[in-house]
């Protein structure tokens, strides 16, 4: 976004923006990882499977027990044909800031990372910052590009569409 200290951006408005970023050919020095993160429900069985026999599957009872809440971060590099996850207790700036320190130790050799995500109130250089302290964290926060997903744009991030993957049955 233009004028924000630390994105970088084009002139280009979002609709147009993110949708090149994926047809570039994917550069070793300058990789694009899309990131989103999404709550999961943690579930026990509470009554034993029901065993596999000629003909049938094996079989859970839908009868669980509540176990909490959890995150998972996810970083998806469009054209690489792989995907890294992250599980964290939750969403707070310091799983994300954890979270990018990983993808930054995918690509030592990178100029830049591009990474397209939406604007969540966390996904910022402070998070960072907070984490590691102004210097590193600034570090940090100059490895990337960042590229914003708009507000109800999520199709346009192929990381939200495969992890909404986990909350689908399968």
């Amino acid at each position: 976004m233009a004028g924000v200290p630390g994105v970088r951006s084009s002139s280009l408005g979002w609709m147009e923006e993110v949708p090149g970023l994926y047809e570039k050919p994917l550069p070793e020095r300058a990789p694009v990882v899309c990131v989103d993160e999404k709550p999961v429900l943690l579930h026990a069985d509470v009554g034993p499977l029901r065993p596999m026999r000629p003909g049938r599957i094996a079989r859970r009872d839908g009868e669980y027990q509540r176990r909490g809440t959890a995150n998972v971060f996810c970083g998806v590099p469009p054209k690489a044909g792989r995907h890294f996850t992250k599980p964290t207790p939750n969403r707070c700036s310091p799983q994300f800031a954890d979270s990018l320190v990983e993808i930054v130790a995918r690509y030592p050799e990178a100029d830049t990372i591009h990474r397209a995500m939406d604007n969540l109130r966390s996904h910022n250089r402070k998070a960072l910052a907070d984490r590691f302290g102004e210097k590193m964290g600034g570090l940090l926060w100059e490895r990337f590009t960042v590229h914003s997903t708009p507000k109800h744009g999520s199709w346009l991030n192929p990381a939200e569409i495969e992890i909404s993957l986990f909350s689908r049955p399968c």
